[in-house]
């Protein structure tokens, strides 16, 4: 990890996050295109080229999903269950506080409704490691607010194959289909529908650049959810921070891929060499030390800042994804940040454990747009539908200001569909 002096926070805030390149957004345009044009033969030629197999069905079979029961144990299935049920609680809680609303406004009749969104695609994660649990965490909430079709895609092993545990995640949590497509290619397929894959409503899930930026690109056609990947940590830490606690979370965040973002954010000299020296020591004898060692030379530091008030300005200008703090006062410093995707208060709230048992969802805002919203909930699975019924009464009362607004921004035509009902 390299250590960066702050002097001015905002510069840099900017150049420390990473950015997708043109030539990545260039392929990712040409690979939706060439699935646009040709749907089920694009996705085969793709996952040839890309992750060494050839697909002759793209759709997981019942009998896969059974015969996926008998590879895992019964500890793996009831933790998902665990994972399942925790979510469920926080899920419905929210759910039971979106009451639909009437309102009247001198004899209009307005309705707010929440419906469920009738089709959604969860992309789940795969390559360097297995993601059942992310199955949970996008399809558990589109259960809860009532969508009608859940379809999953995931990319296949060498064997064609998906991981066992994420089938049977799938199948506890209620997917109505599961396909064998990853990347780019099966953000396009389920944003526009191939013959074997239906288009959906909205697509959601984590994935890395390549899925991020597809999931953008195809957002001028098919609702997402948001940038989610690859994965952030951030950790503001003083020098009452166990330099141990610090380099284990920061090691369990960097094993997702070299392109995670993991940093520290700290006034202390002392805990910053401290973590270093412990990194030093650590990543040669752990498991995945290749993985984590790449991405904490890519992406990973420590931004040492001059006060705490430097300390939150970074952060909320950075805006990471998750966001520990294991400091003395946690509680108070976590009063004033506004933009991370989720807050670990304290060296007892690890984003490890966020990541599966602790009852919140995984799946977060990326690269910044924290700023703009939070975790995947049944929010995201649900829109406001909106009725209105006027009366005549009420037209004549808006009549004057009606003419006054139309005339105003030269649509005259606006009024007189107005006077058309009401006479002169």
């Amino acid at each position: 990890m390299r250590t960066i002096t702050v002097r001015n926070v905002a510069a840099t805030v900017k150049s420390v996050r990473p950015r997708p390149s043109l030539r990545q957004k260039k392929t990712a345009e040409s690979i939706i295109l060439a699935v646009q044009k040709n749907g089920d033969r694009a996705l085969k030629e793709y996952e040839k080229k890309f992750d060494g197999v050839k697909l002759g069905s793209l759709r997981v079979s019942k009998s896969e999903i059974k015969k996926a029961y008998s590879k895992v144990t019964k500890e793996q299935i009831q933790a998902i269950k665990i994972i399942k049920r925790r979510l469920e609680k926080t899920e419905l809680a929210l759910k039971d506080n979106l009451q639909n609303v009437s309102i009247q406004i001198d004899g209009t009749k307005i309705k707010k409704i929440f419906l469920p969104i009738e089709s959604v695609g969860c992309y789940i994660p795969g390559g360097e490691a297995k993601y059942p649990s992310s199955v949970v965490m996008s399809v558990v909430p589109a259960r809860v607010a009532g969508v009608r079709k859940v379809i999953a895609v995931s990319p296949p092993n060498k064997k064609g194959q998906i991981d066992p545990l994420t089938l049977v995640a799938a199948d506890i949590c209620g997917v109505d289909e599961f396909y064998k497509i990853g990347g780019a290619q099966a953000i396009a397929a389920l944003a526009y529908g191939t013959k074997s894959i239906p288009r959906v409503d909205k697509i959601v899930g984590p994935g890395g650049s390549f899925v991020s930026i597809a999931k953008v690109l195809v957002s001028e056609f098919t609702s997402i959810d948001m940038v989610a990947g690859p994965t952030e940590l951030a950790v503001i830490a003083d020098s009452t921070a166990e330099p141990d606690i610090v380099v284990s979370d920061l090691i369990s965040q960097a094993e997702h891929s070299s392109d995670t973002l993991c940093c520290v954010i700290t006034t202390s000299t002392k805990l910053k060499d401290g973590i270093l020296k412990l990194l030093n020591q650590k990543i040669p004898k752990i498991k995945r030390s290749n993985i984590v060692r790449r991405s904490l030379q890519k992406n990973g530091f420590i931004a040492l800042c001059k006060k705490e008030s430097d300390v939150i300005e970074f952060v909320n200008r950075l805006a990471p994804e998750h966001l520990e703090i294991i400091t003395k006062r946690p509680q108070k410093i976590a009063q004033k940040i506004t933009t991370a995707g989720l807050v670990l208060i304290g060296k007892n709230s690890p984003s490890a454990a966020s990541d599966y048992l602790l009852g919140s969802n995984h799946i977060l805002p990326t690269n910044g747009f924290g700023r703009a919203r939070g975790s995947l909930s049944v929010l995201d699975f649900m829109k406001i539908h909106t009725q209105l019924e006027s009366s005549k009464a009420s037209l004549q009362k808006i009549r004057k200001y009606m003419r006054t607004l139309a005339m105003a921004e030269d649509l005259p035509n606006h009024f007189e569909a107005i006077r058309g009902r009401i006479g002169r």
